[in-house]
């Protein structure tokens, strides 16, 4: 299966006016066009856009979308799917326009996270105006990376790795009383960071439930200053900050963690490693971080 990056992200709110406020005045993205009263469209490129926020009944992650080349690559990918008893489902006219893609399939992973496979995504030609004159890193990269909740973490690794064909990049062992909602007990629990491209990782495998089926999500900047700048408007407008401004082991990145409307997490960051996958090595991490990143709760 020839998966190339996390193309975009589609969330459900209970609060849309909390995630306009946070997305354009502290993340510092752009509203796209064809945001409407009950659904929040966010460009932080040349796409179409890249996260979709819509109002609803709860709070929860609605799909990861994952882009492939082209239809002759998502009719090899569904056929994959269904080989391995996978159930596929092929979107409709309906869902195609809402997307802005061209052809898109839905799954769900061994742990019930709802993905979404597409190709042929429309892009904005218009110059990208964010607030505040801050670029995000994305292009062949995708949008960041996001992290899901996957109780049966060896099934969930098992499905991306040697299904979907991501490479393994770390993994790392936490302590039971980092996942405190795991299926069952253990001495640890591993966790594991993966990606279909030169981003370090655009997927991150976290063993245990989260009720809003993601953990965080992370969007890369161009500078220091961008995330310098981010931070302080986090901190002025009143967003609990989850982590100081750290650099993690694993990817390198200097980045800070705020909570976002509806229980999980944003990371904000700058300088992920870039690597090349026919000469990477998977390893165990046996810290977060070089320095920062103090969680807080």
């Amino acid at each position: 299966m020839d998966i190339r990056a996390l193309g975009y992200l589609r969330l459900e709110t209970t609060d849309l006016d909390a995630w306009r406020r946070y997305a354009l005045d502290v993340l510092g993205m752009a509203q796209a066009p064809g945001t409407t009263d009950d659904t929040l469209l966010l460009r932080v490129d040349d796409r179409a856009y890249r996260i979709a926020v819509q109002a609803g009944e709860s709070d929860r992650l609605l799909a990861a979308g994952w882009e492939v080349a082209n239809a002759a690559a998502l009719a090899t990918a569904a056929a994959e799917l269904e080989a391995a008893g996978v159930a596929v489902k092929a979107a409709d006219d309906a869902e195609l326009a809402e997307r802005r893609v061209q052809g898109l399939v839905r799954v769900t992973d061994p742990c019930g996270n709802p993905l979404e496979i597409y190709w042929g995504q429309a892009q904005d030609h218009t110059p990208l105006a964010t607030p505040y004159g801050n670029r995000f890193v994305t292009g062949d990269l995708g949008l960041g990376h996001v992290v899901l909740p996957v109780p049966d973490i060896e099934a969930a690794l098992d499905f991306y790795e040697n299904l979907l064909g991501f490479q393994l990049r770390d993994s790392m062992k936490l302590p039971p009383q980092a996942v405190p909602t795991a299926a069952e007990q253990r001495d640890f629990h591993w966790m594991h960071f993966m990606s279909p491209n030169s981003r370090h990782h655009s997927l991150g495998l976290y063993p245990g439930a989260l009720p809003p089926g993601i953990v965080h999500f992370m969007v890369e900047l161009e500078t220091l200053d961008d995330v310098g700048r981010g931070l302080d408007r986090t901190k002025a407008a009143g967003i609990p900050i989850a982590s100081s401004l750290g650099r993690h082991t694993n990817d390198r990145m200097v980045s800070f963690y705020a909570q976002a409307p509806g229980g999980f997490q944003v990371e904000y960051g700058w300088d992920g490693l870039i690597v090349d996958p026919a000469t990477w090595v998977a390893k165990e991490i046996t810290a977060d971080s070089f320095w920062g990143h103090q969680w807080n709760g």
